[in-house]
């Protein structure tokens, strides 16, 4: 909907929408609104229901009706615009009077509209359906890139949506002055604006309209150039440093699947807070060790933003590099805890569960380290849930810790269950998840599943636990013995 061209009639056009909808049978539609240069054209579209006679429209209308395409139904009603007939800025005419409140008022309204996105792709929608129709007939944004390909305008936009096309045809057979300028396209004189923001030209807008520009239109146009050019410049910064804190947060993740493993049926599931976010404070791994050995990890680091994604990446490439060097998993843990110490002010403390399965007769041997992590549980054929380690301390606090690996056996049937503290410290009205022993009673009504669909019933009763969005990344490892 172009909504400087539909202000005027957007009261009646919405109690139209109403009465039409209220009209349907009990079966999914959908609404449309169409600018069509003179009129809005507001139709419900239904499919398979039967013929029917309408009531006519409680409001005045240009013309109203039915019509049928195949199986859809179309219920349509149309609205003339006020300035339908008039020039194409006939909301307002170009001029001194407009430089008072109402000018004020539309440029406030402008500026609200472009700070509402940071999509680059969004802002040329935006600037050409402010200036269509109040400053020109038609708009087209052209923005530059570093390529040096032909020029292509990111978006067209006319007072006549039918004429969309034929504009963009039109312009393809126009070399656009970056500077700048007055020329002539077709029947229309054309305005170019360049878009400046911080000393860059990101590209220029484009008026155009049958009659000649008044003589103060180009400052019109400057007075939003200006902010449609920041307002680009925003989102393009906004989408550069998103698009690198997407590279920084896949670069912490495992560099992929592990693969089968002989012997082990494992899930994982990974859920970072934030809707933006990839990755969080949170962090897993799965890889394969010394003579068929598999080593895991469950990490938390304490805080977020870039210090607590270093401390991730510090622990999740030194459990690698140290597996790889043939340390064990306690003395990974001891050397890990020194090289946090030693980042200093940067430090971030961390909980980590560090594992290593090795293959036996009949199921795994597990070496298993906590520090400081919430505990490790397995699960029993039979029901029987028990933690499995001793939390030790916490990693990047002490320099005199040591850590002792303990030992424990899977047998084919048994599952290891891991997790971080977005699963045991879930919340609702002051209770957590993990109160008296809530982990583990839900892990005892997993038994006889596969180790997906253990880490699938805990991630949906962490989520049913409480209604809000979690606040907290989640991690889960389940490894099951086969």
């Amino acid at each position: 909907m172009t909504a400087w061209a539909a202000v005027s009639v957007m009261a009646s056009a919405e109690h139209l929408a109403g009465e039409l909808s209220s009209q349907v049978i009990d079966e999914p539609f959908e609404v449309v609104w169409s600018h069509l240069g003179d009129s809005v054209q507001i139709e419900v579209r239904q499919r398979g229901v039967p013929e029917k006679t309408p009531a006519a429209p409680t409001v005045p209308v240009e013309e109203w009706g039915v019509t049928f395409a195949g199986q859809t139904r179309t219920h349509w009603v149309r609205l003339r615009l006020p300035e339908a007939g008039g020039p194409a800025t006939g909301e307002w005419e170009i001029g001194e009077p407009s430089r008072g409140p109402l000018w004020m008022g539309f440029l406030a309204n402008a500026s609200d509209l472009l700070a509402g996105t940071l999509d680059p792709g969004m802002v040329p929608a935006i600037i050409s359906q402010i200036v269509v129709p109040r400053l020109a007939s038609w708009c087209a944004v052209y923005t530059w890139g570093d390529d040096g390909g032909p020029q292509r305008p990111a978006y067209v936009w006319h007072a006549d949506e039918r004429r969309i096309d034929a504009l963009r045809e039109e312009l393809d057979t126009v070399r656009i002055p970056q500077a700048g300028g007055t020329l002539q396209v077709g029947d229309s004189q054309m305005l170019v604006i360049p878009l400046l923001a911080r000393g860059r030209a990101l590209g220029v807008m484009c008026l155009g309209r049958p009659d000649r520009f008044a003589e103060d239109a180009f400052q019109y146009a400057e007075d939003i150039g200006r902010r449609a050019a920041l307002a680009l410049d925003n989102a393009r910064l906004y989408a550069t440093q998103a698009a690198a804190n997407r590279a920084l947060q896949r670069s912490l993740l495992p560099p992929g699947e592990p693969g089968e493993i002989p012997g082990l049926d494992p899930a994982v599931v990974y859920e970072p807070a934030g809707e933006t976010n990839e990755v969080g404070g949170d962090f897993y791994d799965l890889f394969a060790a010394r003579d068929g050995a598999w080593r895991f990890a469950v990490g938390d680091v304490c805080g977020t933003g870039p210090e607590a994604a270093a401390v991730t990446g510090l622990a999740r490439h030194t459990l690698r590099l140290l597996a790889r060097e043939g340390y064990g998993i306690a003395a990974v843990l001891d050397r890990l805890n020194q090289a946090i110490l030693d980042e200093g002010d940067r430090a971030r403390f961390l909980t980590l569960l560090h594992g290593e399965l090795v293959p036996a007769a009949s199921g795994f041997d597990a070496s298993l380290v906590s520090a400081g992590h919430p505990e490790a549980l397995r699960l029993r054929p039979s029901g029987l849930v028990e933690t499995v380690v001793t939390s030790q301390s916490l990693l990047g606090v002490f320099p005199e810790a040591t850590f002792k690996a303990e030992t424990v056996h899977l047998d084919p049937g048994d599952v290891l269950l891991a997790v971080t503290d977005g699963v045991t410290e879930r919340r609702r009205d002051g209770r957590l998840l993990d109160d008296d022993g809530g982990l583990a009673k839900l892990f005892a009504e997993c038994v006889g599943l596969s180790a997906r669909a253990v880490a699938e019933r805990i991630r949906r009763a962490v989520q049913d636990f409480a209604p809000d969005p979690s606040a907290d990344d989640m991690a889960i490892v389940v490894l099951r013995a086969r």
